[in-house]
């Protein structure tokens, strides 16, 4: 690694084409609480995410002690590709961590949303951690995961029985090759492999309703300890399709993970030698002095990098 560095994963920022009814579902379904609403209407703000003349309008949520920032745009971009599936580079999913399953599985169906796994939640053999997950889409389509550890696995917070909906645990992407992707996130960023696991079999296959599933499963943790973290999904088997077209950051599709970063310029500097693209120009100076890139990682995922 050569420049700056990643300290935290700060939240995730995932773009919404109607803000009122996407904080409802997050609020409602999964127990959510809005902390702060903002607004961007800046030059600034339009150079930072790569579409001149953008304005958004942006909640912030809080589950437990992780963060998720809904964000609506005008001018509104393309919806998310309707036969997208779980092994296309577009997919990224947010998995929220439940301390009982049964209970949040039927909280969420008293909503509206849209299953990608098949006959409800799966039990995940020990090969895959031991886990229970269920996947779904929210009303725009962006991918989800309910996920509960077993008894003394996962980050401890997720062994409290308090509440139902306990927090955040990781970001997964799928990439278009897993050691490139590796090597980027590690290399490049400083985040380092946690975990690796080959995922297959009739459980994982009813998970992402995908037949033959084969995924590489690499969970990558940034400097600071505990959630959330960010996972690479690297699909062996079926293939996933790529974007026809660059997506845009005010495409529903375009999720945003927003990292803190140690010494920005130098990072910058440092992602720069190594080619990768730009979706600012550079560092952009907003309001109050902060200062932030956006860039995209080998597989086209956008990176909302932060001093």
């Amino acid at each position: 690694m050569t420049g700056g560095s990643v300290r935290r994963l700060r939240r995730i920022s995932r773009t919404v084409s109607d803000l009122d009814r996407a904080v409802a579902f997050y609020r409602d379904a999964l127990d959510f609480e809005v902390i702060r609403e903002a607004t961007h209407d800046t030059a600034a703000w339009a150079e930072l995410m790569g579409v001149a003349g953008v304005r958004t309008r942006a909640v912030t949520l809080r589950l437990g002690l992780q963060e998720l920032e809904l964000v609506a745009f005008t001018p509104y971009g393309r919806p998310y590709p309707v036969l997208s599936d779980a092994a296309d580079l577009c997919f990224q999913h947010i998995a929220i961590v439940v301390s009982d399953m049964d209970a949040a599985f039927a909280g969420l169906c008293r909503h509206a949303f849209i299953p990608i796994s098949e006959d409800g939640p799966q039990p995940l053999p020990p090969r895959s951690g031991s886990v229970t997950a269920y996947k779904f889409r929210d009303p725009d389509r962006h991918p989800l995961e309910l996920i509960q550890f077993p008894v003394g696995s996962g980050d401890p917070a997720w062994q409290q029985k308090s509440r139902v909906f306990l927090g955040i645990d990781h970001s997964a992407i799928d990439v278009a090759n897993i050691e490139a992707s590796v090597d980027f996130y590690t290399r490049v960023l400083g985040f380092a492999v946690a975990s690796r696991t080959l995922n297959r079999g009739p459980a994982q296959q009813r998970l992402d309703r995908l037949r033959g599933d084969l995924v590489d499963v690499v969970a990558l943790q940034p400097a600071m300890a505990g959630p959330p973290h960010v996972e690479l999904l690297g699909y062996r088997q079926p293939g996933g399709r790529s974007s026809s077209a660059e997506t845009r950051s005010n495409d529903v599709v375009a999720d945003r993970l927003v990292l803190q970063v140690e010494d920005l310029p130098a990072l910058v500097e440092a992602l720069r030698a190594e080619k990768v693209e730009f979706v600012s120009p550079g560092i952009v100076t907003m309001q109050g002095d902060r200062h932030a890139a956006l860039v995209r990682d080998p597989s086209g995922h956008c990176l909302l990098l932060c001093a």
